[in-house]
């Protein structure tokens, strides 16, 4: 196969005008969950409740979950941050509601990872708005928005199974 590389004859890339329109596109599913948002407030009867705080940035996240079973039957959150903070929040609540307690630890874990260019950025394909957040990696200072909440809830479920629900999780914008 014979590629070209000049203007835009390389397969699959991008022109100008189609990265701007992605970047308009994952700009608006970040504000619809910011304005949304799936899975906000609290739960009563949640057996864990986590608290986050980002202080340099003033993101501050609770995350609540209902377990039955082993797995999340319920997780919400609630909290003031940010748009990427809160829409994180949003896809997060979406991400891992229905999976096992072990799932759900490992689902924040790669998400973070992701974020972090550890890993390859795959979308789940039941949470496709995750794709918007992949942007969010140029600029480290936002990558802490985007994680407090998947860093908060996973903590939640250390201490769930530590026989403790509750728990609070300090983060730094400046790492």
């Amino acid at each position: 196969m014979d590629q070209k590389f000049g203007g835009n004859d390389v397969v699959g890339a991008k022109t100008h005008q189609e990265e701007h329109g992605l970047d308009s596109l994952y700009r608006d599913v970040i504000f619809e969950h910011y304005r949304r948002p799936h899975n906000k407030g609290a739960i009563d009867g949640a057996q864990i409740v986590t608290k986050g705080n980002n202080p340099v940035c003033g993101d501050r996240v609770t995350i609540y979950g209902k377990v039955v079973d082993g797995r999340l039957e319920h997780v919400h959150f609630d909290g003031k941050g940010c748009a990427i903070c809160m829409a994180s929040s949003s896809m997060m609540t979406e991400a891992v509601k229905g999976k096992s307690l072990d799932e759900a630890g490992k689902i924040s874990d790669h998400f973070k990872a992701m974020m972090r260019n550890e890993a390859p950025f795959e979308v789940p394909p039941d949470v496709p708005d995750l794709e918007a957040l992949e942007g969010v990696r140029k600029f480290s200072v936002r990558v802490k928005c985007a994680t407090l909440a998947w860093t908060t809830l996973k903590n939640g479920i250390v201490e769930y199974l530590a026989g403790n629900g509750n728990s609070e999780t300090q983060e730094s914008c400046a790492t």
